[in-house]
């Protein structure tokens, strides 16, 4: 005679599976996978009417406008982004701004990313001489850069470029930034995205020939709070920093008897921020 069969100890049920993050398609990935923060040297050089140059170092922030850091509350002083240091109307934040400014020249990313390089906020102030925004769609391709120039007059505005392959695109100048330089000649900037090393070039070319040359050079490392602070204690307010070098270089110049060039009126795009 057989024994009946035990029934089945009850099963635990299955403990819930998370949802998959979801993954970035390959170009989508480009740039900088989370903040960084690049050690630079940025050297100028003037070419015309008399040569001059030079270099400073500082440090930039390479950011997705989608996902900017929030730092903890005791070293929030020594980075901040703020819209109001971006383009010109209103929206509550960079990618609001940057997204009317395309859209008033017909281009919707859907949503792609976009990666800002420029300084932040340190105690407050802020100067970004020039800001580039790398435009990607959904699919992770290159829609187009904007590169954003602010002037020691608190003006600001911005070039639409259409890159090629490495980075090269061309653009008349039509914004009055140095005092020695007229509203006249055009562009040609090599704006590579960003990687390891940050290798941005702009060159001003007039009709006689190449005027002025930026270049700025940089080496990647992760935006941790460690680095920022030691990036703060080498280079003490940035920021103002760049700023008091670009005028303290422009006595320099007035004093060897270069001429200034009048400030035109404002445009619309230029502006003073709002």
């Amino acid at each position: 005679m057989t024994r009946p069969a035990r029934p089945a100890a009850p099963t635990a049920p299955a403990a819930p599976t998370a949802p998959a993050a979801p993954q970035a398609a390959g170009p989508q990935a480009a740039g900088p996978p989370t903040a960084a923060l690049y050690d630079c040297v940025i050297t100028h050089t003037r070419t015309t009417p008399l040569r001059h140059s030079f270099r400073h170092r500082t440090y930039l922030w390479c950011v997705d406008l989608d996902r900017l850091p929030v730092l903890p509350r005791p070293v929030r002083p020594l980075a901040h982004f703020d819209a109001r240091d971006h383009f010109t109307g209103e929206g509550g934040t960079i990618r609001a701004r940057l997204d009317a400014y395309l859209a008033a020249r017909g281009i919707d990313l859907h949503g792609g990313r976009v990666i800002m390089l420029a300084h932040a906020r340190v105690f407050g102030f802020v100067f970004n001489p020039l800001s580039v925004f790398w435009c990607h769609d959904r699919s992770g391709a290159l829609v187009c850069v904007v590169a954003e120039v602010h002037n020691t007059y608190g003006q600001r505005h911005c070039y639409l470029l259409r890159t090629d392959e490495s980075g090269e695109a061309t653009a008349d100048k039509e914004f009055y930034v140095s005092p020695f330089f007229a509203v006249e000649g055009g562009y040609r900037m090599r704006l590579p995205l960003p990687g390891d090393g940050l290798r941005l070039t702009v060159h001003l070319d007039l009709a006689e020939g190449r005027a002025f040359t930026a270049v700025v050079r940089g080496r990647r490392r992760p935006a941790t709070v460690p680095a920022l602070l030691s990036a703060a204690l080498r280079r003490p307010w940035s920021t103002a920093a760049v700023w008091a070098g670009i005028r303290r270089h422009g006595i320099a110049l007035l004093l060897r008897g270069l001429p200034v060039h009048p400030r035109p009126r404002s445009t619309p795009q230029e502006g003073t921020p709002s």
